[in-house]
């Protein structure tokens, strides 16, 4: 797809400077870099509402020494 997009001279040469250090190879590749990193945001956004859904729906457990000590043993797959 081919958009045609007017951007103020003030972003323009906000992008020409980041393709001139290199982190980019054009405008396009750094305009495709911000679309793609906004959609990475917003996945991770709906991803993180649907973890938090999904702990409040889950049943409350007490939360003991033991609990964390538990937890920190699975998420770093390690005897804590």
């Amino acid at each position: 797809m081919n958009m045609m997009i007017e951007i103020p001279e003030e972003l323009q040469t906000h992008i020409i400077a980041r393709t001139q250090t290199g982190d980019y190879a054009s405008a396009i590749d750094y305009v495709l870099d911000l679309v793609m990193r906004d959609r990475d945001r917003l996945l991770a956004q709906e991803k993180l509402v649907e973890l938090l859904q999904e702990g409040l729906d889950s049943e409350a457990e007490v939360v003991t020494p033991q609990y964390w000590k538990d937890l920190r043993a699975s998420v770093f797959q390690s005897d804590v």
